[in-house]
């Protein structure tokens, strides 16, 4: 074989092969934006029916998963790899990935639980696996939380359904405790009675139910009460720093007497001295 021949084979080589990769990129990219246009329209579909955004996120995330994988099966046919034998080789693949990263999968059940069982969905103020925050996206294997000190964070699935969860946002209101230290010259009844009427102008404290204002312990200097207003889960930062302003301001006018701690002095004559 004479070089002009090795050169025309070479080319022709190229030439093929450079076809097959623009026509697989073409694939790509064609495939890519038929898959976002495919979730895209399926979220659309199913937003009209009202879901959650957690069940519209998940189901989204899901089909775009399964469409890119594929995406890749039908490229790889596209290159001449015979894909019966690539599902088998993947089949297999994914025995062993799923033996190694058996965590990957609990987090992927667990998700799936989430969804289904619904403990909190998105905008949710939640406090599980050690984390406090807003829920911003319930996703395959981990779960977006937003910390009120502004943190995303991310936690495996996995571990937020196998740990307590506290869900803030559920109910109507919550409870904020504080607590204020009286004097013993003080009337407690009186007191409370003037917190209270200080606390219920503070905004966003509910009626109902009332706030309470109590006697929770004593000490040696005097009374403890427990001061219980309650409020919306959205306010409840701003109610916390309003009412302990309130219990400054009720407490601290000169109205009733300040606690001061008492100390008694024993003088004891000596034996002998006078």
């Amino acid at each position: 074989m004479d070089i002009n021949n090795i050169i025309k084979l070479v080319e022709g080589t190229v030439v093929s092969v450079g076809l097959q990769v623009m026509g697989a990129l073409a694939l790509y990219i064609i495939g890519r934006w038929l898959i976002t246009f495919a979730v895209g329209l399926v979220q659309k579909a199913l937003a009209q029916q009202k879901l959650e955004p957690t069940l519209l996120r998940f189901i989204g995330n899901t089909i775009s998963v399964v469409l890119n994988i594929t995406l890749v099966i039908a490229i790889l046919g596209y290159f001449g790899v015979q894909t019966t034998s690539f599902a088998a080789l993947l089949a297999g693949a994914g025995l062993a990935i799923g033996t190694a990263w058996g965590g990957l999968l609990s987090n992927f059940a667990a998700g799936i639980f989430l969804v289904v069982l619904r403990p909190f969905k998105v905008g949710d103020f939640i406090s599980a696996g050690g984390i406090t925050g807003t829920v911003e996206e319930v996703g395959l294997f981990v779960t977006t939380i937003d910390t009120p000190d502004n943190i995303r964070t991310f936690v495996g699935n996995n571990k937020l359904f196998s740990d307590n969860i506290q869900n803030f946002s559920t109910n109507a209101y919550r409870r904020v405790d504080l607590s204020a230290q009286i004097s013993g010259a003080a009337d407690p009844k009186a007191v409370a009675e003037a917190l209270k009427k200080r606390i219920q102008a503070i905004p966003n404290v509910v009626t109902q139910p009332e706030v309470d204002v109590v006697i929770s312990s004593f000490t040696a200097v005097g009374p403890v009460l427990a001061i219980r207003p309650y409020t919306n889960n959205e306010h409840y930062w701003q109610v916390v720093f309003d009412t302990n302003m309130a219990i400054r301001e009720v407490l601290g006018d000169g109205t009733f007497p300040a606690p001061m701690p008492v100390f008694g002095v024993q003088h004891l004559n000596e034996p002998g001295r006078s």
